[in-house]
């Protein structure tokens, strides 16, 4: 194998690229701290048993692991930081009110987790801990859909739904946590048959409402339908109320809602939305609540939050302009160093022709020059 061949779903970022993405993720930071979030930054390994526990079987298999050569216990490589984060607010912040937390850095997958992805995401989050309210939910996808439009992504919509809805409907039937697994895999899929065979010993109200739930998707009238079917079940009044809150809150982007959705079922414990750009089937932002994530910590608050891959985001959005630049010769004499050093004092990008280089820029549009008047190293335009 030749040496600088990589591994299959890993590749070098070029610097057209690595210049979109950064721009990207100092973007959707500032974003968020302009919300107050604060940043925070997990190892990019950890405790096998710290990145897992209560985590979810879909995690497990996404994550690599290896043996620690000092205390030879089990290590893993995240691949998802919200975990991590949920570590942080319970044991290292351990404050009593709400807080505000986002981060951006690498995750690894053991395998792509859609067609043409890469195993090395760049993930950029923002969660809420420690609220109970639906303003927690209100604020996770408004922040979700400005950092998205601070991108200049496409036409968004947002997709809406609840995990209440089908433990609901799921209280109290006698199936084994396989059984349940299929389940949710089969309404995730909207498999009719396949749902039916599964859930033919259920309770007639348990199997009729699972069944409806394949239906359940499209606009706002959704909500009606699934209340006309769904309503006389304990606690699904509550989440549809929920659902009609969040969405009459967003603007200027589609809301749509398919309450059959269960992907991350393990993993939410109530609201679940997505949100789409025009024109890219996969989804760009992922959130929703989770309040059982702290309590493999011990500590179990309530938390919203959402991620997106910043990678899958620059491959879709316009790439930014060319940041302007001034081309200089190569300061051989005092006075042009000084003037290059006080040029890029007060912000400008300053790029010095190497003697006998042709002075090719790719990623700064050089539209300046620095030339020498009539003993004066002055700027003009090209």
């Amino acid at each position: 194998m030749s040496a600088w061949v990589l591994p299959d779903y890993i590749a070098d970022v070029l610097p057209s690229e690595a210049r979109r993405i950064e721009e990207l993720r100092r973007g959707l930071l500032d974003t968020a701290r302009s919300y107050g979030y604060e940043l925070v930054i997990p190892p990019l390994f950890e405790h096998l048993e710290s990145l897992l526990t209560g985590a979810g079987e879909e995690l497990d298999l996404q994550t690599f692991k290896f043996v620690d050569q000092l205390s030879g216990k089990s290590l893993g490589l995240r691949a998802d930081m919200t975990q991590q984060v949920a570590r942080i607010d319970a044991h290292l912040l351990d404050r009593g009110g709400v807080s505000r937390l986002c981060y951006c850095g690498p995750v690894v997958h053991t395998r792509p987790d859609r067609p043409h992805a890469t195993r090395e995401p760049l993930q950029f989050g923002a969660e809420i801990y420690g609220y109970e309210g639906l303003e927690a939910e209100v604020e996770s996808v408004q922040l979700a859909l400005e950092c998205l439009r601070g991108t200049r992504a496409p036409e968004l919509s947002v997709d809406l739904a609840d995990m209440r809805i089908v433990r609901s409907l799921l209280a109290g039937v006698p199936a084994g946590l396989q059984t349940l697994r299929q389940v949710h895999a089969a309404l995730a899929a909207k498999d009719a048959s396949e749902l039916a065979q599964l859930t033919r010993n259920f309770p007639q109200s348990s199997k009729r409402g699972l069944a409806a739930l394949l239906q359940l998707y499209g606009d706002i009238k959704v909500l009606d339908e699934a209340e006309a079917v769904l309503g006389s079940v304990a606690g699904v009044r509550a989440a549809l109320a929920d659902l009609r809150t969040i969405a009459s809150t967003v603007h200027h982007a589609r809301v749509t809602f398919d309450l059959a959705d269960l992907r991350g079922y393990s993993y939410y414990s109530g609201l679940r939305f997505a949100v789409y750009a025009s024109g890219v089937s996969d989804a760009l932002v992922r959130g929703g609540r989770y309040d059982e994530v702290g309590a493999a910590f011990g500590r179990n608050r309530p938390a919203v939050g959402f991620s997106l891959d910043v990678r899958q985001l620059a491959s879709v959005v316009a790439l930014p302009a060319l940041r302007a630049a001034i081309r200089a010769p190569w300061p051989q004499e005092e006075g042009l160093r000084q003037t290059i050093k006080a040029l890029r004092q007060q912000g400008e990008t300053v790029v010095c022709v190497l003697p006998g280089d042709a002075g090719r820029v790719d990623e700064f549009n050089c539209d300046r020059e620095l030339a020498e008047v009539a003993g004066q190293w002055l700027v003009r335009a090209l």
